[in-house]
């Protein structure tokens, strides 16, 4: 073990504490009297993983977002659990993978249907750190139900702003009637660029707060389409000649500014240091629809390739967790919840166990093993399982397998030269895949790039009709 790290780590066995797992009870994080740590998740959308400046983007500039990773962790090998939005934050809010409730696909657009969302049944972030005292706010995206039960400020949020849908013009808060903006459970004519509009309600929600524990779910439905851009945000890469990509570059920088001037609220409280920040891509990029960039990995959104599902993930725990580390073990967007109640001092009850891993003792060097032995996908009829560096893939009703550690853009089936270890990762992906529930409602099939075709679907479930396209 490092030096720095072996000092930093026998400082943290007093400032912080284990993962509170099975009903446990944790020891706080901080001096007894301190204020609790507040805690951020910031959830971009639709942001290839090679789409920030940290991430080795050369053609546009996230100068706030990279100072996340300046001064904390960025992880390598950072995985959502699904390759679309809705089941992505399904899974992120409630710890938990999201097809054990059966949210396996998107829902249908507002206006098409009413009913489907997260479950009831499911325990979101925000109920965690409401019931601990904490004052808590989801500004932005939503995607998690549009029937009041479902929304916002009904799963544990004590305040919310934005739209319960899938995807929003950021110029026009009026598009669409079953999709409005919304200040709470009111809808709102918006007048600012939405990503604007985001940022200056996260600053708000910092501002009034300050002096009290905070939870704030920050979800920009920046750089998902329509792809609307102002112009001062897209002047800056006028060089750039794909103009899906200039747009693209504008939208960045809007979300960039938009975390900086968050950065700046907490500095200028004094509170930087007592938070805890994450940044994650709730998918992988599209890159037909919005000129992202999945570099260096094949696939995109929609698909269970790594282009689809390892993403920008980045966190800062300053003081806490050290800063500039680079971290290579894979981890996952279910890692989320579980850390940020270790922080907080919250334990997980003993009837809800969570898939996810409280990743603090790892930062920290206090723990040197994998986080994870085995991460799991399952996306309709598309299957990948990883353990070390192999991951075995089934699409279009084939089997692959491929070493993530020589090959991470999937371009070399080992399977015919390893059948043992696919027929072991097969197994252990189906007796996972078993105790999992049916999924719930139809979903909606992520876009295909230009000429690619269309997937098979092999066992289609009993009843299940082909899903929309977005």
């Amino acid at each position: 073990m490092r030096k720095d790290i072996a000092f930093l780590a026998i400082g943290m066995a007093i400032s912080f504490l284990r993962a509170p797992t099975h009903g446990q009870s944790a020891t706080p994080p901080t001096q007894a009297g301190a204020k609790r740590p507040n805690v951020i998740v910031i959830v971009a959308d639709d942001m290839g993983y090679a789409d920030l400046g940290c991430q080795g983007a050369k053609d546009v500039r996230t100068p706030h977002i990279d100072s996340l990773a300046a001064n904390g962790v960025r992880f390598t090998d950072g995985y959502v659990s699904c390759p679309v939005c809705s089941p992505t934050r399904a899974g992120l809010i409630t710890g938990r993978y999201q097809q054990r409730f059966g949210h396996e696909l998107n829902p249908p657009p507002p206006g098409q249907a009413s009913k489907e969302g997260l479950p009831l049944t499911e325990k979101t972030m925000a109920d965690y750190f409401k019931q601990a005292g904490y004052v808590t706010g989801a500004v932005g995206k939503w995607h998690l139900g549009y029937q009041p039960a479902m929304r916002p400020t009904r799963r544990g949020f004590d305040e919310f702003f934005g739209f319960p849908g899938g995807s929003h013009s950021y110029v026009d808060a009026r598009a669409d009637a079953n999709n409005p903006i919304l200040r709470g459970t009111e809808p709102v004519n918006e007048k600012e660029y939405l990503t604007d509009a985001f940022s200056r309600e996260a600053v708000a929600f910092v501002n009034r707060h300050a002096d009290k524990p905070f939870f704030l779910y920050l979800a920009y439905n920046a750089i998902h389409g329509p792809m609307q851009s102002p112009e001062s945000y897209k002047e800056p890469y006028a060089a750039i000649a794909d103009p899906k990509r200039q747009t693209m570059a504008g939208m960045l920088a809007a979300m960039d500014t938009g975390v900086g001037q968050l950065l700046d609220a907490l500095r200028q409280r004094n509170i930087e240091d007592n938070t805890l920040i994450f940044f994650i891509s709730d998918n992988g990029g599209p890159t037909a629809v919005n000129a992202s960039r999945n570099h260096p990995f094949s696939g995109f959104k929609g698909q269970v390739l790594e282009g689809g599902i390892r993403v920008p993930f980045i966190v800062q725990f300053k003081g806490r967790i050290p800063g500039g580390k680079v971290y290579r073990q894979p981890v996952i967007a279910l890692d989320i919840l579980p850390t940020a109640l270790a922080a907080a001092g919250i334990s997980v009850p003993a009837d809800r166990p969570l898939d996810g891993v409280n990743l603090l003792p790892y930062l920290t060097g206090e723990k040197n093993t994998a986080p994870h032995e085995t991460l799991y996908w399952r996306f309709g009829p598309q299957a990948a399982i990883r353990r070390g560096n192999y991951k075995w893939v089934r699409r279009d009703g084939e089997e692959k397998l491929f070493d993530l550690a020589v090959d991470p853009a999937e371009q070399h089936d080992l399977s015919a030269d390893k059948p043992q270890l696919v027929k072991e990762l097969r197994a252990a992906w189906q007796e996972w895949s078993a105790g999992l529930a049916e999924p719930l409602w139809q979903g909606r099939r992520a876009r295909r790039a230009p000429g690619e075709p269309r997937p098979a679907v092999p066992n289609r479930p009993a009843g299940q009709r082909r899903g929309q396209r977005t």
